[in-house]
């Protein structure tokens, strides 16, 4: 990468970070903090911690379409106005009901679809896949360290702390926006980042990748209903107040993070994708079920909550990179805003769902009822294509007219190792998805000559 796509690249995917960083710390504090708010009940508990996923299911791809129509950055700027906004209520609310409205505040500054698009116009298209590498990245490390700073920090500023540190965040995120991200010489529709509405049908139909939907779906709300049960097992069962539960989360972390590292290897570098990615599913059963049944016991939930996040970890990072795959190639940005909505749709569901069940069942009927989920996600993924393993490949166009484009497409059909290509004429861009072992760039470029 040149230097100022470098500073595109890291400072959004910084600033995406301290947003996620902001959401995710009150996961593993937030389900004890609300015992004390006026109106809680179990399913209002749950719509609190999950409730951001609804409106970031709902306007992110909204908010993408306006980034394109109004511009990038106040696109941005007012999506962490409003996450600045809905901290700043939470942390001010004694009531279950203003924390929610603070949280659907929170989501509602959407704006992943809007920062992939200023990094797709600030990047050249052979160093995009980089660029969403690191964005990407920067998600999963953001998760692993708010699951430690929460626990560590509540003991010191309390969750109405955390909330107004989500609000600072956003702050410094608008500050980042305008002083360390440069403005792109020009702003462009991008089919490899962004939703297309038109094409969501398409899309939607596509039974390999609404399998993909599925998995992200469940395994997020899994995760969410999860972080219901577990502070209450961690306090009520093993008697760890809160301010020394960052001892639990930490090395349970770092070992997952060390164990998930030979699984993506042998998933991609091996060919055993199917293998690893069936097996991970198995594994967050299995630990479910064994948190379920041990819960009360220290090595019950330390061995089962390693299983967990390896997997879990594993899965994440997986998911993507199969969707990628899988999609059409001019379709890959409308596959993954399908996808992301899943996603946080998952985390709505699984506060709501978790918060009703605890309240029912208890912490047992929390995790047994995810490892149902996950026997589902396992049934699911009997009819699954595990594809290729293929690059995909942009290239710039000049103007054609009609008889030249189809005489360029009828050629590069031709080339070997050329799996699927799409021409993108408004955008003056060519989709590929290639084989690298029999891809041969030089007989592309000589296309062009």
């Amino acid at each position: 990468m040149q230097a100022i796509e470098r500073r595109g690249v890291f400072s959004l995917a910084g600033i995406y970070c301290l947003r996620m960083l902001g959401l995710f710390m009150i996961l593993p504090v937030f389900a004890l903090y609300a015992e004390n708010l006026s109106g809680s009940t179990p399913l209002l508990t749950g719509l609190a911690l999950g409730g951001y996923g609804l409106t970031m299911a709902l306007l992110q791809i909204p908010f993408g379409m306006m980034s394109d129509r109004f511009g990038r950055k106040p696109v941005i700027a007012a999506g962490l106005l409003l996450f600045v906004l809905g901290g700043a209520v939470a942390a001010m609310s004694d009531s279950v009901g203003g924390v929610i409205a603070g949280r659907l505040l929170q989501g509602s500054g959407a704006i992943a679809a809007a920062v992939m698009a200023l990094i797709a116009d600030l990047t050249d298209e052979s160093q995009r896949t980089k660029a969403m590498a690191v964005f990407g990245m920067g998600i999963g490390a953001s998760f692993t360290l708010a699951l430690v700073l929460g626990p560590l920090l509540d003991s010191y500023i309390g969750v109405d702390g955390l909330f107004w540190l989500a609000s600072v965040f956003g702050v410094l995120g608008i500050i980042i926006l305008y002083l360390g991200v440069p403005n792109p010489q020009h702003s462009s529709k991008h089919s490899d980042v962004e939703a297309e509405p038109m094409k969501l049908k398409q899309v939607l139909a596509n039974r390999q990748l609404l399998r993909l939907d599925a998995g992200i779906f469940l395994l997020h709300t899994m995760m969410t209903s999860t972080f219901i049960a577990l502070p209450f097992a961690l306090r009520n069962d093993l008697h760890l107040p809160t301010s020394s539960q960052v001892w639990f989360y930490l090395p349970i972390l770092l070992a997952s993070v060390l164990g998930m590292i030979p699984l993506i290897i042998v998933a991609e570098k091996r060919g055993r994708m199917k293998q690893i990615f069936t097996a991970c599913v198995a594994a967050l059963m299995v630990a479910e079920v064994l948190m379920s049944m041990t819960h009360h016991t220290m090595a019950g939930l330390v061995v089962g909550m390693l299983i967990y996040f390896v997997a879990f970890n594993v899965l994440e990072a997986s998911l993507p990179s199969l969707v990628s795959r899988l999609a059409p190639a001019a379709d890959k940005g409308t596959a993954m805003g399908a996808y992301s909505t899943s996603q946080f749709f998952g985390v709505f569901c699984g506060g709501i769902s978790g918060g009703v069940i605890y309240g029912a069942f208890g912490v047992s009927g929390v995790f047994m009822v995810s490892a149902v989920l996950a026997l589902v996600w396992l049934l699911l993924c009997r009819g699954m294509q595990f594809p290729m393993n293929l690059t995909r490949q942009m290239v710039s166009i000049a103007n054609l007219n009609q008889a030249q484009a189809d005489t360029l497409m009828t050629n590069i059909r031709q080339l070997s190792g050329v799996e699927e290509v799409s021409m993108i004429p408004e955008e003056g861009v060519i989709y590929m998805k290639v084989d690298k072992t029999r891809y041969q760039p030089d007989a592309m470029a000589g296309l062009f000559k």
